[in-house]
């Protein structure tokens, strides 16, 4: 891979977790005996990343530096910035305490079984695309319900992904287009994800990267039973 470019990562870990039902947040919670975050800060530690900014919640930066960085390190964070209210407030966060770099992928810490193939793919694709997501066919008939739940429309399931991160962008780009939804309250009604700030604020279209089906979202407690499980099955714990 080319590495003349300079190649930087968001890695966010300010979320609540609330239907974890637990009083730590689910990015700090132990899988496998280690906190879940630090499984994508290795991911992440590889030679196509030039640096890595991770997110935290307000007043966490203390925390993470004593019990995630130091003892589980070294990861290549170069930087710990506060995130804000909603998603989208702290990838601004994050993306504005990047040093120069020239592509930026954006990945949620509760994904702790993100590989360096994934990584790779989502960088190849956001040099050529300029906008890409990691993503997997959906599996399940989907079903489009009305206000009082009825299914009104099934879509044609071979044109639906289940989106994942990390997500891949030119930093000018994506910088662009939170810059305008950051200063427009009316345009961030909706935000779930980053590839819907490029589709929506831009003229790029978003280009779809194979990711993994194990590439799970830590966010009920039986995920973290399936993340070990999977982890035994790689031979990782």
């Amino acid at each position: 891979m080319d590495k003349g470019r300079r190649i930087g990562a968001v890695i966010l870990a300010g979320g609540q977790g609330k239907r974890m039902n637990s009083p730590v947040q689910k990015q700090y919670m132990m899988l496998a005996g280690k906190p879940v975050i630090t499984y994508a800060l290795e991911a992440f530690s590889c030679p196509e990343i030039d640096e890595i900014v991770l997110v935290v919640g307000a007043g966490e930066q203390e925390y993470v530096k004593k019990e995630i960085l130091n003892p589980f390190g070294p990861f290549q964070v170069k930087a710990i910035t506060e995130g804000g209210r909603e998603r989208y407030h702290s990838v601004y966060e994050g993306l504005k305490a990047l040093s120069s770099c020239e592509y930026v992928l954006i990945h949620d810490g509760a994904r702790p079984l993100v590989s360096t193939d994934i990584i790779r793919r989502v960088i190849r694709g956001a040099v050529e695309y300029e906008a890409c997501a990691a993503g997997m066919p959906a599996k399940d008939t989907i079903k489009v319900l009305d206000r009082e739940g009825f299914a009104v429309e099934t879509p044609d399931r071979s044109f639906l992904w289940q989106i994942q991160t990390p997500q891949g962008f030119s930093y000018p780009l994506i910088r662009k287009a939170y810059d305008q939804i950051m200063g427009d309250e009316a345009c961030q009604s909706g935000i779930t994800d980053d590839a819907m700030i490029v589709e929506k604020w831009t003229s790029r279209r978003v280009k779809m990267i194979e990711g993994s089906y194990e590439n799970l979202k830590v966010t009920t407690p039986e995920d973290l039973v399936f993340a070990e499980a999977l982890l035994q099955r790689r031979g990782e714990i």
